[in-house]
């Protein structure tokens, strides 16, 4: 196996890796590809000029790469195909900026491997196509792809792989190094799980990684409650400044992960901090917030302390303290670590590399390089490409116009002609596959209900969680919103923001009135105003139908294909789609149901980033009464706010 060195003399990897000169050789790029794949020297049939030619026994295709002002670019085209795929590696050079790699982080075996894998899920709906990906060990990558590609399903699949309850592939084959143990948190808790108390989630959890029996299954979920820094009472505990290590275990590879202040932490690494009382942890897991419920589905997978951890946007629901905090604890992790998030600045704060997975190719293509350099880097490509493309087309029209004009002219022009068209055949092959990049749902308005006259809604007081006390407090307040008034509702996770929304909606509060005959459109953040069972024409039909009190079919699938809901997925049931289509279904209900008052419970979970600044806009122009909850500052900012409500000020 090629090591770290370069053979003859040249750069070492990690010198390559860090960028030790803009323009790296021919030499040096076949040692990436050969360290990144694991292909040993004697596998390389030949070097030509600008490529790469390997062992087909190893990797069928040739790769191709080429200078940038950010690095080198390798390209696979597939020999069997004779087609260009997208980029699968990008090094930085030093021209740009300096790499976050550590001395050890590209230095450990490849962890996981897919080779040529295929999948579907369900009937007709293919997932990978032949992909192939390695992550190596002791890195931290991104998983990026368009809503609904499938990307929770890749986690399915390496789950499966490892011996867990997950997915198998139709063909190919999933390689897990040295039975590696792995842990996920989902993106919510499963609504079985909501009955289950503290206690009970965390046991279940040991038990899905293979570990049924716990006997200080307290203690453990104690410590790791601290390292999520989220205290198991009536409500959260408000931290700041707290610093987190990990501590490797002497003579092992297992790591045990404790909240560190001075004199907090024994010889052996554990909390001196007594254990949580029984009763604290007979807590159910429903009555927990949104915010609340993320911390603890990190925490259920970091208690079972897995060589992988699997993390299905960790960031949904978190407050902004939340976020830093595990922003802070991803970046001192040792281990390996995929995440799906859609939140920029989270995930470049950590990023080795990202895998995309390509909702149209169904193919996985992998990145290294800081998550916003690589974002910057596909568009980038995309444009050239597109540009060249151009360029191609136009010159083989004008190759086949010039073919015309000769043969027409006949005898030796003839064969000027010929030249001409096989020029032209020539060029046409040079013209590459360019990546379909995500769509965009449409620009959309949300109809307010007309004839809406007065307050729309009063609230006197309302009820929260003391983030002094820890119990619950009334609060006298007085907001009252009529008709193009938006309020924000502010405070930290575990206050009871959403605890609010639900008791408005469902009319529980004494001192909270709606007037009589408004129409209240609800997104919530676990999408359960939906049922699940119905199929997304069904769902749709069922809101058209009570506001216009018939079925207007062009309006309902007008609306549905404005949010990317296409005819597969029209009756696909909401529970099969993916947490990002949900969110879009959910807005697409909106719309259709004209609510004279709005109530938004964080709208950004789980959506595309792409989609957000559409969403924004139309939430910024609604014209009725409109209630917000949300974590994200830059998406807040995007849409006109009236008052704010400020709980726990």
């Amino acid at each position: 196996m090629i090591g770290d060195g370069c053979q003859n003399g040249g750069f070492s990897l990690l010198e390559l890796l860090h960028g030790a000169r803009s323009t790296p050789t021919r030499e040096e790029a076949v040692l990436v590809v050969a360290h990144l794949f694991f292909i040993k020297s004697d596998e390389f049939i030949s070097l030509q000029a600008g490529s790469v030619v390997l062992h087909k026994s190893v990797l069928l295709g040739t790769f191709y790469f080429r200078y940038t002002t950010t690095g080198l670019i390798l390209n696979q085209r597939q020999t069997s195909h004779n087609l260009e795929n997208d980029v699968l590696c990008t090094f930085m050079s030093k021209s740009n900026k300096q790499s976050k790699f550590g001395q050890n982080e590209f230095a450990g075996d490849t962890i996981i491997r897919f080779e040529g894998v295929s999948f579907e899920y369900g009937h007709n709906k293919p997932i990978l196509d032949e992909a192939s990906f390695t992550v190596r060990q002791g890195t931290k990558i991104t998983l990026m792809g368009q809503n609904g590609a499938g990307k929770t399903t890749i986690f399915g699949l390496v789950l499966g792989a490892g011996g867990q309850e997950g997915y198998k592939p139709e063909s190919g084959e999933i390689h897990i190094t040295n039975e590696a143990t792995i842990a996920t948190a989902k993106q919510v808790i499963p609504r079985a799980d909501l009955e289950l108390t503290v206690r009970e989630f965390f046991a279940k959890a040991m038990e899905s990684g293979g570990r049924s029996k716990v006997y200080d299954l307290d203690v453990r979920i104690s410590e790791v409650l601290e390292v999520v820094n989220l205290k198991v009472g009536h409500g959260l505990k408000m931290g700041g400044g707290e610093s987190f290590s990990q501590h490797s275990k002497s003579g092992g590879k297992s790591a045990t992960f404790t909240k560190v202040s001075e004199g907090d932490v024994s010889e052996a690494g554990h909390s001196k901090s007594a254990p949580l009382h029984g009763d604290k942890l007979d807590r159910l897991m429903k009555t927990f917030s949104g915010g609340q419920q993320a911390r603890l589905l990190l925490a259920s997978a970091l208690i079972q302390d897995p060589d992988i951890l699997l993390l299905d946007e960790p960031t949904n629901n978190l407050d902004k303290a939340g976020i830093e905090h595990l922003t802070k604890f991803l970046i001192d992790y040792q281990k390996t670590c995929i995440v799906i998030s859609h939140d920029a600045d989270f995930l470049n704060a950590f990023t080795h590399g990202v895998l995309y997975l390509d909702v149209h190719t169904r193919k996985v293509e992998q990145y290294v390089g800081d998550y916003k350099d690589v974002v910057e880097e596909i568009s980038a490509r995309i444009e050239k490409e597109n540009m060249e493309n151009a360029r191609l087309e136009k010159e083989i029209e004008a190759k086949k116009y010039q073919a015309g004009v000769f043969a027409q002219k006949g005898g030796q022009m003839r064969l000027v002609a010929k030249r001409m068209r096989e020029k032209a055949e020539e060029l046409s092959e040079e013209i590459v596959d360019v990546r379909k990049e995500d769509k965009t749902i449409k620009q959309f308005t949300i109809p307010a209900q007309p004839d809406i006259i007065g307050d729309v809604i009063s609230i006197d007081s309302y009820s929260m969680i003391s983030p002094t006390k820890h119990k619950p407090v009334n609060v006298a307040c007085h907001v009252k919103l009529r008709k193009k008034q938006h309020l924000l509702i502010t405070g930290p996770n575990g206050i009871g923001k959403s605890t609010l929304l639900e008791k408005i909606v469902a009319a529980q509060e004494k001192d909270i009135s709606i007037a009589p005959g408004i129409r209240v459109g609800y997104y919530r953040q676990d999408f359960s105003m939906m049922d699940f069972n119905d199929t997304v024409y069904e769902s749709l039909e069922k809101i058209v139908r009570a506001t216009e009190g018939r079925l207007i079919e062009t309006e309902l699938r007008a609306t549905a294909a404005s949010f990317l809901i296409g005819a597969d997925a029209i009756h696909t049931k909401i529970g099969s789609l993916s947490e990002g289509q949900k969110g879009l279904v959910a807005f697409a209900r909106l719309v259709l149901q004209k609510p004279g008052l709005l109530i938004l419970d964080e709208p950004t979970n789980h959506i595309n980033f792409r989609h957000l600044p559409v969403i924004a806009k139309a939430l910024d122009a609604y014209e009725g009464a409109m209630i917000l909850v949300s974590h994200v500052p830059t998406f807040v900012e995007q849409i006109r706010i009236d008052e704010v409500l400020q709980m726990g000020k």
